[in-house]
């Protein structure tokens, strides 16, 4: 394979497609097939990086984002397939190699922030007709009738007066030659036949019939397996081996190596690689003692918890309406709150891995999960000493999404790969087992917020105030970029809540974490919404008000989000807050709002305490997502991630104690079971607001409905995540 760079014919050649596929034209006004510099091109708007049709009339989607189990595959090919009228059961979708065709989202490539339909919608639908306008004319001048006489049938010209037909594969040549019209019309929504429609997913086959390809599915001729060992505590190094000489001649074994925080075994099989890197006596190099600038020797949970409640730094204002310290002042009562959630893993069923080969033209071939092709290739160029288009990126479909794919640094074994597959000389595949992952992966930031708010005689909120401390992964990866001194990852979720609380002050400060942060399903708001609404909920306990009813009173000048409450309200049955019997057992519900990713959500748990346990019996989530595309998709992504805040939610912690991760597998790092895992009903509600993000919004409201439930039915106000660390009694 040679690198695709930005030809418009030498994407054929690297996807193997023959000489008839049909590339349509250089879609931009006047310009020549020829290639193209990434200066010159405009993202998105080139037909032949996106389409490939076959003389055979297969239909394949080049995708500026990667499958990860999201169903963007699926839906990409439902928003083309409408406009190209193509049925999207015929498309086959392939991740696009990296190229500037691809940087859809103001410029960047990425697949992530629940960003990738929303984004790219209009595009697709002008591709997908801009393509259909190409083939009716190319059959107007084939059969010489006017292009008003046609009409188009799943991958057709029809011409019905003299009953002809043409393929569009057959019209290859002929549409290869046209120039794309720049007005072409879209489809009337009225007319959707696959958008808006539970399309069955394209990948559903293949992935449970074990067919599917992931990236610790692959091979190479004359492969070499690596496993590796990390330091114990992050940013160590190899002092010394003891036993490098016995490991080295362990059957199986091709070499040993080490690697920047880490020593590495290459051998014929992972098992092997695996045992000997396991039996080598290593001496790292031994930590800092104490402090926050890094991992030091008395690094622990609890004592960044009690470093961020303790800062009394002056904050950078995040939010600010009206008169928040008059309102205090005035206030009938005050109350205050501390609130916090612990690190995450990420917790993927597919342990990461990568794979490389240096190939004779000079060129390394790199097969990485990733959610940024061209940010990987880049950095992969850096470490290999080549230029970006000497490395060809494959980006396979990931055995689970949740942020972890990003470019972490150390967290991350592409880099490792690429070390060892030139130390080698050979094709290397390096896979990290379940343990390395956890000592290794990226964490949800541990999190803070000191919330006071004032109450008026009346029993309402007057006034909110907030005081997050910490780091957000947005600011860490992505500072040079988004210049704001706010780390919107940090705040998101506290601030521009809908709710009418006149004064409002929220505020950030700043505190760098030693360890690698990361972004995770739902992002700030993942913890963020639980403080805010856990506190709104203590703010209508304080001022004698049903946390529902005030809700709806707070929300009375917003129509889309009362709707959403009223309308989870119904699903559920009509709101009661409890405590409630069924079936003999006491049980209460939680209420909850988010706004994350452009979309709106209301959320009801139903709880019972059995043993000192949480049991959630429902969620019912009220989905608002503006307009969607396939309605399947979207309650399959809402249910799970409802699953993902449940879990956080009841038990997930990661401890850091004596600067080293408490957790090494899912034995000590519980995850939500089959026997935790409630019903769950979603009703979606299109309001036809600017389509929002489907795939991390349904999370944010189940961490607060839940522990509103506990409170409810407790009497006891939970303010640290998990649960699952508090005995509950009721």
């Amino acid at each position: 394979m040679k690198p695709d760079g930005v030809s418009n014919l030498s994407r054929r050649a690297f996807l193997g497609f023959g000489a008839s596929a049909l590339v349509l034209g250089a879609l931009l006004p006047s310009m020549p097939v020829r290639a193209q510099t990434a200066a010159s091109v405009k993202p998105g708007t080139r037909i032949p990086a996106f389409l490939v049709i076959g003389k055979d009339n297969a239909v394949t989607l080049l995708s500026p984002f990667v499958e990860g189990g999201q169903g963007i595959n699926t839906g990409l090919a439902q928003i083309v397939g409408e406009e190209l009228d193509v049925n999207p059961g015929r498309f086959t979708v392939e991740c696009a190699p990296p190229g500037p065709d691809y940087a859809v989202i103001n410029g960047l490539r990425m697949t992530g922030g629940s960003f990738s339909t929303r984004s790219s919608y209009p595009l697709m639908r002008r591709l997908g007709a801009t393509a259909r306008d190409m083939m009716i004319r190319a059959a107007s001048a084939k059969l010489k009738v006017k292009p008003q006489s046609l009409t188009t049938e799943d991958g057709f010209v029809i011409h019905a007066a003299s009953g002809r037909r043409q393929s569009y594969g057959e019209l290859a040549p002929v549409a290869l030659a046209l120039p794309p019209r720049e007005d072409v019309a879209l489809r009337d929504p009225a007319s959707f036949r696959y958008i808006r429609q539970p399309v069955a997913r394209l990948d559903v086959r293949a992935k449970s019939t074990g067919k599917a390809v992931y990236a610790i599915d692959q091979k190479l001729e004359g492969m070499l397996y690596a496993a590796v060992q990390h330091a114990p505590n992050q940013g160590g190094t190899v002092q010394s081996i003891a036993n490098e000489s016995a490991v080295a001649v362990m059957p199986g074994v091709h070499s040993v190596h080490r690697l920047p925080g880490a020593v590495a075994v290459a051998a014929d099989s992972w098992w092997r690689a695996r045992k000997a890197v396991e039996a080598l006596s290593v001496n790292w190099s031994a930590p800092a003692a104490t402090g926050f600038n890094t991992v030091a020797a008395d690094y622990a949970s609890d004592g960044l918890l009690a470093a961020l409640k303790s800062s009394t730094e002056a904050g950078l204002p995040a939010e600010t309406e009206g008169d928040a310290a008059a309102a205090f002042a005035k206030a009938a009562k005050v109350i205050e709150a501390d609130y916090d959630a612990p690190y995450l893993v990420h917790g993927q069923l597919e342990p990461p891995s990568s794979m490389a080969r240096f190939n004779p033209d000079g060129t390394l071939e790199l097969w990485a999960p990733n959610q940024m092709p061209e940010l990987f290739q880049s950095v992969a160029a850096q470490t290999a000493g080549l230029a970006p288009e000497k490395v060809i990126l494959h980006s396979p479909i990931l055995g689970g999404f949740f942020g972890r794919h990003f470019l972490y640094g150390s967290a991350n074994p592409f880099l490792q790969v690429i070390q060892l597959a030139k130390a080698t000389s050979r094709p290397v595949k390096v896979l990290w087992s379940r343990e390395e992952e956890f000592r290794m992966d990226a964490l949800r930031p541990l999190s803070f917020s000191r919330f006071r708010a004032a109450i008026g005689a009346d029993g309402r909120p007057t006034a909110i105030q907030a005081r997050t401390v910490g780091e957000g992964p947005l600011g860490r990866w992505f500072g040079a970029v988004f210049k704001d001194p706010i780390d919107s990852s940090a705040v998101e979720g506290i601030t521009e809540k809908p709710y009418a609380i006149p004064n409002r002050r929220m505020e950030y400060v700043k505190f760098p974490h030693p360890v690698t942060i990361a972004f995770w399903r739902s992002v700030g708001h993942s913890m963020n919404d639980f403080f805010y609404e856990g506190f709104l909920d203590e703010i209508a306990d304080a001022g004698g008000q049903d946390p529902f009813a005030l809700r709806m009173e707070l929300l009375k000048d917003k129509p889309r989000h009362a709707k959403l409450l009223e309308t989870v309200a119904a699903m559920s049955g009509g709101w009661r807050r409890g405590p409630y019997e069924v079936d003999g057992t006491r049980r209460a519900r939680g209420v909850s709002m988010a706004s994350p990713f452009g979309s709106e959500t209301a959320t009801i748990a139903e709880v019972s305490v059995q043993g000192g346990e949480t049991q959630v019996h429902n969620v019912w989530v009220a989905f608002d997502p503006g307009s969607i595309v396939n309605p399947a998709i979207v309650k399959s992504q809402v249910e799970s991630a409802v699953a993902l805040g449940l879990s956080a939610t009841l038990f997930e912690e990661l401890v850091y104690k004596d600067g080293v991760r408490q957790s090494h597998n899912f034995d000590d790092y519980p995850i939500l079971s089959r026997r935790s895992m409630p019903a769950v009903h979603v009703e979606i509600v299109e309001s036809g607001a600017p389509m929002g993000g489907v795939g991390e919004p349904g999370l944010p409201g189940v961490p607060p409905a839940v522990v509103n439930a506990v409170a409810a039915l407790s009497g006891r106000r939970i303010r640290s995540l998990p649960l699952a660390k508090n005995k509950i009694g009721v």
